[in-house]
This record gives C-alpha cells, sequence and structure tokens, in this order.
C-alpha cells in the first residue's frame, strides 16, 4: 500500500470517528431528551438510564445498532469509496464502541487523568444539573457548535444516583479526592 493510500485510509476513519461525534450528539440531544422525538426505543432507554442512574441498555440491544449501522453505511461506502469507504465506516463503528466503553466507564470508575476528570464533570453536568446541556460524551465540540455547552461548577449529586466510585464507603458522603467538584444534593428541601 502506498504512502499515500496510508494517508487517505488514515484520513477516512478520522472522518468516520469525526461523524460518529456528530451522530452521538444528535442522537443524545433530539431521540433522548426532546419531547418530540424521545418515544422512540433509544429515548425509552436513555430515560430510564437517567432514572436508575446506572442502567445501561442491553449489549446485545447495542450490538445490533452497530451492525445495522455497519450494513446502513457500509454497502453504500464500498461500493462508493471502495477501500476508503471501508476505512470510514470502521471509524463510524470504531469510535462508537470508544464511546460506550467510555460512558459506562464515566458511571463505573473514577476518571483518569485530566480527560477522565473533564469527561466525568462534562457529563454528571447533564445528568444531575441540566439535561438540556452537555449531549456529547466524547467531547464538548457540538455542544460548543450548538450552543448546549455549559461549564460545570460543583455538581449536587442525587444520593440515591451516586456513583460507587464517588462515594466514601465509611463516611456515606463524598470521597475527599472528589469533593471539590461534587456534592450529595441536600433531599431535605
Amino acid at each position: 500500500m502506498s504512502a499515500g493510500l496510508v494517508a487517505a485510509v488514515v484520513v477516512a476513519a478520522v472522518l468516520g470517528a469525526f461523524t460518529w461525534s456528530f451522530f452521538e450528539y444528535v442522537i443524545h440531544r433530539w431521540l433522548g431528551h426532546d419531547r418530540r422525538f424521545r418515544g422512540n426505543p433509544f429515548g425509552r432507554e436513555h430515560l430510564r438510564h437517567h432514572v436508575e442512574g446506572d442502567y445501561f441498555a442491553p449489549a446485545y440491544k447495542k450490538l445490533v445498532f452497530a451492525a445495522l449501522a455497519t450494513a446502513a453505511l457500509g454497502v453504500p461506502a464500498v461500493v462508493l469509496g471502495g477501500v476508503l469507504g471501508v476505512a470510514g465506516v470502521a471509524g463510524f463503528v470504531g469510535f462508537y464502541a470508544a464511546y460506550e466503553v467510555l460512558h459506562r466507564r464515566e458511571h463505573t470508575h473514577a476518571g483518569i487523568g485530566r480527560y477522565g476528570r473533564w469527561a466525568r464533570g462534562h457529563h454528571f453536568h447533564h445528568h444531575f444539573v441540566d439535561g438540556r446541556t452537555n449531549h456529547g460524551v466524547t467531547s464538548p465540540l457540538w455542544d460548543l457548535m450548538f450552543g448546549t455547552y455549559r461549564r460545570p461548577a460543583v455538581i449536587p449529586v442525587p444520593p440515591k444516583l451516586c456513583m460507587t466510585w464517588l462515594r466514601d464507603g465509611d463516611t456515606g458522603g463524598i470521597r475527599a479526592e472528589h469533593a471539590g467538584r461534587f456534592v450529595l444534593r441536600d433531599t431535605r428541601r
């Protein structure tokens, strides 16, 4: 494979990943939160995720989505773009898989590094402060472009939805290392 073709394949894969990031935003914002559209299967699963916190749609549903997206995008991509089309679809589906892993880890593990801490603050601002904002789970790009980005301040977490990684097992409060970014919401009001 020539260096030019390798570069083109890499660009096509990156464009596929970029395209998924847009779909991530659109699906989350409109199919998950817009009352006009959220009666769809994703909207129902997403509402349950917000209400239960640690609920995620079953893996088989996510695999069905990935298979349908691959088939719907793959056939035209191969016909129209050959190897570059395949690379674009691989970037799209690969970044969808990365999104699924990242989203689950945001709920189940403390963030590692600057990005991990940022992602949790961004996402949990969406969950616990304002569900009309911060729809991008992996990136703020589309929130910035569509005016739905809000910089998280200290995030009040409902005690019943507090993630295990966030709660101090001894005190029942927020772990000391997260106390500057999260607080337990006062439920007495």
